[in-house]
């Protein structure tokens, strides 16, 4: 299966404050995050994780992290993305494009205002703004083929592709 995630910020403590997760500590959101990605994605699913792995944590640090995290990972740079082990991931990039089941999806960090194929029913798939659930729904509803594969909107988990593409009615 493929999967997409984004803006787990492992390591990041300011951000449960700013975003209003659920957690008491760094410590419990590192380890929900991990547990949660883990859970759904295995060992051989492939995940795009769609920038800002992690914040105000050591490449070291990281890349521990990483490592335990499952699948065939590809990145997409994001903001806050430090120089990993590129050992680590399949490929990093900061724009990406791919098809599946005849759906054309454009990976980036930051969300667009335009992407290949828009107009031909192409969905362009992104982070970075840490939005709820409702701005996917909001984007749907005014016929805007975006998605925020954020965990702030997909509770704290990676969502597959085929969730997406039936989202948008595929």
């Amino acid at each position: 299966m493929i999967y997409f995630t984004s803006d787990l910020h492992f390591g990041h403590r300011g951000i449960i404050d700013m975003k209003k997760r659920p957690f008491r500590n760094v410590d419990e959101m590192n380890h929900c995050l991990l547990a949660n990605f883990n859970a759904v994605v295995h060992r051989n699913d492939t995940v795009y994780i769609l920038g800002d792995l992690c914040h105000h944590m050591t490449v070291d640090a990281a890349n521990a992290i990483i490592s335990r995290m499952n699948g065939r990972k590809y990145l997409l740079k994001g903001n806050h993305d430090k120089n990993y082990n590129p050992d680590l991931f399949c490929e990093i990039r900061d724009l990406m494009t791919l098809s599946y089941n005849g759906q054309e999806f454009t990976l980036m960090h930051y969300p667009m205002l335009s992407w290949p194929k828009i107009h031909q029913g192409g969905i362009h798939l992104h982070g970075h703004i840490h939005e709820s659930a409702e701005y996917n729904l909001k984007n749907r509803a005014e016929g805007i083929r975006r998605y925020d594969v954020g965990v702030d909107a997909n509770f704290f988990c990676p969502v597959s592709v085929k969730s997406i593409s039936e989202f948008f009615g595929g």
